[in-house]
């Protein structure tokens, strides 16, 4: 059968282009479709041939025994003329039979009757050996209508009390020309139905190929092989994620991209349902929903996903095919950047403020008023200086210090006064390389962000005229008051209105207090999400309560391994 497809595959076609594996399947079952009719119409032939032979033997045999055990054969054997009485009788049965000859003959052999009279009264063509010892038997012999399928049965009579005696012979048979004509009759039904096989079956093949070509673009075998490798090679090489799902959105194709985005690489995924895989909530949402969804920003357990979808139409089923691109450390770029930003429009504001200040200076000793002029700057010195001070004093890791200094800053500009408690500290040297700057910049810049938001909020509300505060507390705690590891802890206060809900509720992605309902408008609610996100995969914990001032305080933990804690 290979060796076959590769003959069919060499065969050209006009175009000089290797048939297609529709063409290459069209010409094979065809092939089969005639080899079977015609091994069937062989094999019916054979069979009925047979048939006819064993049907003649049964045929002849029944009707020479009926004959020789006829009373009226027997009653005209005694007679002076038995061949008057015979003959009519013989070809009546022979026309009510249909066999060729019925031949009755004495004990001798001579014939009585023949279909042909010249022949009665010659001794017949055959054996009656086997007859004589009172046995019906039949063969094949060729007598004076030719070859032909025979029986010989004996006529018995009683023989005075002594048993019976043979006293003559019934030969019927029925010619081998008689037997082929019946057969050709048969064989012509067998060719028509044959062909009428034939040509539905090339007619179904037709059918099902012309399918088969629609489905396989009229590629050829090596062109579809060609294009799995070409296939299977893209899926592994590109980086982002692939993931296809079927019209009952389960997964029937994902990339190695995808597995390692979604955290899917040591499981079996292939047939499982999109809401079996474990992701998070809303991001099987996602997958799960009929409509397209572009550019969503969706949280894995350890990674921040840009999902796009697009439902597919046609075929029986309609599927939905899945794109994913890590965006992981652009959002933690756009992070940092933006407190890079927030600090450079800080210390621009400051810039303005200073030579402001500094004109006001220069103004008064030009004035001679040198002594307020004194008094004036060393006032803004020391204000300037005083949580630059406390911040060195107690962070001296460097990127934390100087997060802090420009969220301060930032702060600051919004009206809203930042404070480091004073049981604050975190020495330099002291996060491990499994606890990077940037998870603490992510977790500590979006706890900052969204208490001076809510500060500002607040007191706008509230027609303040003194500046919110917002106090943010980090701490290192060599062990919890029931005694345990060392850990890094984060907790910031603010005096805005507090958390409409509580609970893990508010750090569910797309949960913000910006819009009505707690839910996310476009770009928000992803600050706390990424927050539990960072503090998760560290094995630490984060909690929202009420502060004990009124308005919201969140905690973080992270816990420390082989961690040196100052005394």
């Amino acid at each position: 059968m290979r060796t076959v497809f590769r003959l069919l595959d060499r065969l050209p076609r006009r175009s000089g282009r290797p048939r297609s594996l529709a063409g290459q399947l069209f010409a094979m079952q065809v092939v089969l479709v005639g080899l079977v009719v015609a091994a069937c119409a062989v094999f019916t032939y054979l069979s009925d041939r047979v048939q006819a032979e064993d049907d003649a033997r049964h045929r002849a045999s029944a009707t020479a025994s009926s004959v020789a055990d006829s009373p009226s054969v027997l009653g005209a054997i005694g007679g002076s003329n038995p061949s008057a009485q015979l003959q009519p009788y013989a070809e009546q049965v022979r026309k009510d039979t249909g066999v060729t000859f019925v031949t009755i003959m004495d004990a001798e052999g001579v014939r009585w009757t023949h279909p042909d009279t010249a022949q009665i009264g010659k001794p017949f063509l055959g054996h009656t050996e086997k007859a004589r010892g009172g046995r019906v038997f039949t063969e094949e012999y060729e007598g004076t209508l030719g070859p032909s399928v025979r029986a010989v049965a004996p006529i018995r009579a009683d023989d005075g009390g002594a048993g019976t005696r043979v006293v003559g012979f019934v030969s019927a048979g029925i010619t081998v020309d008689a037997i082929s004509e019946e057969l050709r009759r048969q064989l012509v039904v067998l060719l028509l139905f044959a062909a009428a096989a034939l040509a539905l079956g090339g007619v179904g093949t037709y059918l099902v190929n012309r399918r088969l070509r629609r489905h396989t673009r009229g590629m050829n075998a090596a062109e579809l092989n060609r294009m799995h490798d070409y296939h299977e090679a893209a899926l592994h090489a590109v980086r982002e994620g692939l993931l296809m799902l079927d019209g009952t959105r389960r997964v029937a194709l994902i990339n190695d991209g995808a597995r390692t985005l979604l955290g899917l690489r040591d499981v079996e995924v292939l047939g499982r349902g999109a809401d079996q895989l474990g992701l998070p909530r809303r991001l099987a949402g996602a997958l799960l929903s009929s409509e397209p969804r572009v550019d969503e920003v969706h949280l894995t357990a350890d990674r921040v996903v840009v999902v796009n979808t697009s439902p597919v139409a046609g075929g029986e089923r309609r599927g939905t095919v899945v794109t994913l691109r890590d965006h992981t450390e652009i959002q933690s770029l756009a992070g940092e950047l933006d407190s890079a930003r927030g600090l450079a429009e800080a210390l621009r504001a400051q810039a303005h403020e200073a030579a402001n200040r500094l004109h006001t200076v220069v103004s008064l000793v030009e004035l001679g008023r040198t002594e307020e002029a004194v008094e004036f700057a060393t006032e803004e010195l020391e204000l300037a200086q005083e949580l630059t001070d406390q911040v060195v004093a107690a962070v001296s890791e460097p990127v934390l210090a100087a997060l802090l200094l420009g969220k301060a800053a930032q702060a600051n500009e919004h009206g809203v006064e930042l404070v480091l408690t004073p049981d604050s500290g975190v020495h330099d040297g002291l996060l491990p390389d499994e606890l990077p700057a940037r998870d603490l910049v992510t977790v500590l810049g979006n706890l900052i962000d969204n208490a001076v938001e809510a500060a500002v909020g607040s007191g706008a509300a509230r027609g303040d005229a003194s500046p919110p505060r917002v106090t943010v507390t980090v701490r290192l705690s060599a062990a919890e008051p029931g005694g345990g590891p060392p850990e890094f802890l984060v907790r910031v206060h603010d005096t805005g209105p507090g958390l409409p809900v509580s609970g893990e509720a508010v750090f569910e992605h797309g949960w913000s207090t910006k819009t009505q309902g707690g839910r996310h408008g476009a770009g928000r609610g992803i600050g706390l999400a990424l927050v539990r996100q960072a503090a998760l995969r560290h094995g630490g914990s984060v909690a929202a309560a009420e502060g004990p001032g009124g308005g919201a305080e969140f905690t973080v933990r992270l816990p420390i391994r082989n961690a040196e804690v100052p005394a």
